[in-house]
């Protein structure tokens, strides 16, 4: 896996984990509880973020195959379901993707949310390491194939795992730092970023469904 092909792949992961967009949201969903308790969450979000994204490298083809579907199928869907974020994020609303709502509503019939273990299920997956970050890591590993290149994407998402818990752990200063209105510009930018990594991923799966596009 040459330079530019790891620094693309580092940059679309960022931009889809989205560290300092999740930080508010770590901020908002943990509002109530100690700091030990945000310690803990941001600890063993991060380590199941990492342990999902570094299987999806090693196994995720594997499974793409076992159930018969092509990866240019999978280029296409996943442009589509990366786009559908990227414009959310440029709207400043919540993709329906990430909707944590129906959890939230859930938690709120079952009691507090602050006796609800949040760092697995909806933080780590998925609104972290969802669809569309696990759709670029098998697009990628397809792409760039060897032991090598896997052992790479994987330091990238463990690397990225270990951004994502330092974020949360200075969710509050970083909230205070930049403000609403920074936190809006910055998903903002990353949102634009991301929309033109879809279109290219969703150009590349048309032209492999239909190799007479390509010329």
């Amino acid at each position: 896996m040459d330079k530019t092909a790891l620094v693309t792949f580092a940059t679309a992961m960022f931009t889809i984990l989205n560290p300092i967009g999740n930080v508010a949201i770590f901020a908002g969903m943990m509002g109530d509880r100690s700091a030990v308790q945000r310690r803990t969450v941001a600890i063993k979000c991060a380590v199941a973020v990492a342990i999902i994204l570094v299987a999806t490298v090693w196994v995720g083809e594997f499974l793409l195959h076992l159930f018969g579907v092509q990866i240019p199928s999978l280029q296409v869907a996943g442009g589509v379901m990366i786009a559908s974020i990227a414009l959310s994020m440029l709207h400043s609303r919540q993709s329906a993707i990430h909707d944590t709502k129906q959890t939230e509503s859930e938690d709120d019939k079952n009691g507090s949310s602050a006796d609800q273990d949040i760092s697995l299920v909806p933080l780590a997956m998925p609104i972290i390491a969802g669809p569309g970050a696990m759709v670029t890591v098998i697009v990628n590993s397809h792409q760039h194939t060897g032991v090598m290149a896997n052992v790479e994407m994987s330091v990238v998402c463990v690397a990225l795992a270990a951004v994502i818990c330092a974020g949360f752990l200075c969710s509050g200063w970083i909230t205070r730092l930049l403000g609403e209105r920074g936190m809006d510009i910055i998903t903002k930018l990353m949102g634009m970023l991301l929309l033109a990594i879809a279109a290219g991923m969703l150009a590349e799966g048309v032209k492999g469904l239909l190799p007479t596009l390509a010329g």
